[in-house]
C-alpha cells in the first residue's frame, strides 16, 4: 500500500498544494511553523477522517474560508483509490471514494492504514489515561470495523445515559430508572465487546513489544503492558449496578471502557508514574514500533508511516533503531534539517523544502 499523491485546498495554511509521492521515504523540511505537520495531518485525515491532534473540522479550514478539500490517491493491491474529503465549518464532512459518496466513515477504513509518530506520542506514557485510550481506539478502529461499530454505539449510549442521570438526580421517577435499565443493557453489550477486543490487542502488543524494547535499550530494560478496565475486576453489568446511585449523584457514568487505562511496567516500576523522561519516551517509541508490526500482521501489508519531527526527540542509538525499522515502508517525514538522515546514511527518495505554506522539491 502507498499514497501516490496528495492535493490540498484551503487546508490550514495551504490555499492550494499538490504533489506526487513514490515508494520509500519522503522528507519535508524547513523552519518551525511553516506547515510541515499540516501535510501529515491532511494525509492522516484522508485515511481516518480524523485529525491526529483531535482537532475539529472547522479548525483545520484556512482562515476566512468556509470549506477545505483533501484529495489523496492510494494504491493497494494494484488498484488505485481516489479519496476525497470535504471539510465544512457548519455541516458534516463529505467523503467520496472513486467519486462515489459514502455515508459512514467506517466504509473508508480498510483502504489505507496510517501509523502516526509525533512528539506528542512520545509523551503518551506520562500523559493521562485519555491519551492511551485514544491510541487504542484510533488503531483498533482502523483495524476492526466491528470494534468501530461498538465504540460508536457505546459513545452514543454514554451520552444518552449521562443525560438521563441528570434528569433523574433529585427526583423519584420509576419510569426514568426503568429507562436507565434499558440503556445499561445496551451499554453492557457494546462495552463488554470493546473491553474484550482491547484486551486481545494488548496481548498482541505484549507478544511483540518486549523484544523491541530490549533492543532499543541495548538489552538493559524489559517492558510489559497490562490492561486496566474502568470497571476493575467486576463484570461491567455488576459494576454499573453497584455504582448506579453514585452515578446519579455525580450525574455521570463512572465505570466502563471510557475509564480504561494501560499500565506500562518495567520490572516492578510503573513507568507512567516513576519512569524517567527517557524511559517514558522509549516505552512510547516501542509501543509505536509494535503497532507497525501488528498492522503488518493484521492487514498483510505495510502501513504508511507519518513521522512528525520525531528524530529530534531521540538520541543517536534510538534514531538509528527507528530508521532501521522503517526500511521498505513508505514514510513521510518532517524535520527542520536533513543532517541527521545524512549522518545515519538514510536513503531518501524525495526531499521538499517547506516555507510559508508552499513546498519546493530539493532533489
Amino acid at each position: 500500500m502507498k499514497i501516490k499523491s496528495l492535493k490540498l485546498k484551503n487546508f490550514r495554511n495551504y490555499p492550494f498544494l499538490e504533489f506526487s509521492l513514490e515508494d520509500g521515504p519522503t522528507i519535508f523540511y524547513g523552519d518551525n511553523a511553516q506547515g510541515k505537520t499540516n501535510i501529515l495531518e491532511a494525509a492522516y485525515i484522508s485515511g481516518t477522517t480524523k485529525s491526529h491532534r483531535g482537532t475539529k473540522d472547522r479548525d483545520v479550514i484556512k482562515f476566512g474560508e468556509e470549506e477545505a478539500h483533501i484529495e489523496s490517491v492510494i494504491e493497494k493491491n494494484g488498484l488505485d483509490y481516489k479519496i476525497d474529503i470535504h471539510l465544512k465549518k457548519n455541516s458534516p464532512k463529505g467523503i467520496a471514494i472513486n467519486k462515489f459518496p459514502i455515508k459512514k466513515a467506517s466504509e473508508l477504513f480498510g483502504i489505507v492504514h496510517y501509523v502516526f509518530f509525533s512528539p506528542e506520542d512520545l509523551n503518551i506514557i506520562k500523559n493521562g489515561p485519555s491519551e492511551r485510550r485514544r491510541f487504542l481506539d484510533m488503531e483498533l478502529s482502523q483495524l476492526d470495523k466491528i470494534y468501530l461499530n461498538h465504540l460508536s454505539n457505546y459513545n452514543r449510549i454514554i451520552n444518552q445515559r449521562n443525560h438521563l442521570l441528570k434528569e433523574i438526580y433529585g427526583k423519584e421517577s420509576k419510569d426514568k430508572k426503568d429507562m436507565l435499565d434499558v440503556w445499561d443493557m445496551q451499554l453492557v453489550r457494546h462495552g463488554t465487546a470493546i473491553i474484550e477486543r482491547r484486551k486481545k490487542f494488548v496481548e498482541e502488543i505484549n507478544s511483540i513489544i518486549s523484544s523491541i524494547h530490549y533492543n532499543l535499550t541495548g538489552g538493559k530494560e524489559s517492558i510489559y503492558i497490562s490492561y486496566e478496565p474502568g470497571n476493575g475486576s467486576l463484570p461491567l453489568e455488576k459494576a454499573l449496578l453497584k455504582n448506579r446511585e453514585r452515578d446519579i449523584r455525580l450525574k455521570s457514568t463512572s465505570v466502563g471502557p471510557h475509564r480504561d487505562d494501560l499500565c506500562f511496567m518495567m520490572e516492578k516500576i510503573d513507568i507512567r508514574k516513576f519512569g524517567s523522561q527517557g524511559q517514558q519516551r522509549t516505552s512510547a517509541l516501542s509501543l509505536k514500533l509494535a503497532e507497525i508490526e501488528i498492522v503488518k500482521k493484521e492487514i498483510g501489508d505495510t502501513p504508511i508511516l507519518l513521522l512528525d519531527d520525531v528524530l529530534s526527540e531521540l538520541d543517536s542509538h534510538r534514531q538509528q533503531y527507528l530508521l532501521d525499522s522503517i526500511h521498505g515502508i513508505q514514510t513521510l517525514i518532517t524535520c527542520t534539517g536533513v543532517e541527521e538522515f545524512i549522518k545515519h546514511q538514510f536513503k531518501v527518495n524525495k526531499i521538499f523544502y517547506v516555507k510559508e505554506g508552499s513546498i519546493s522539491r530539493v532533489n
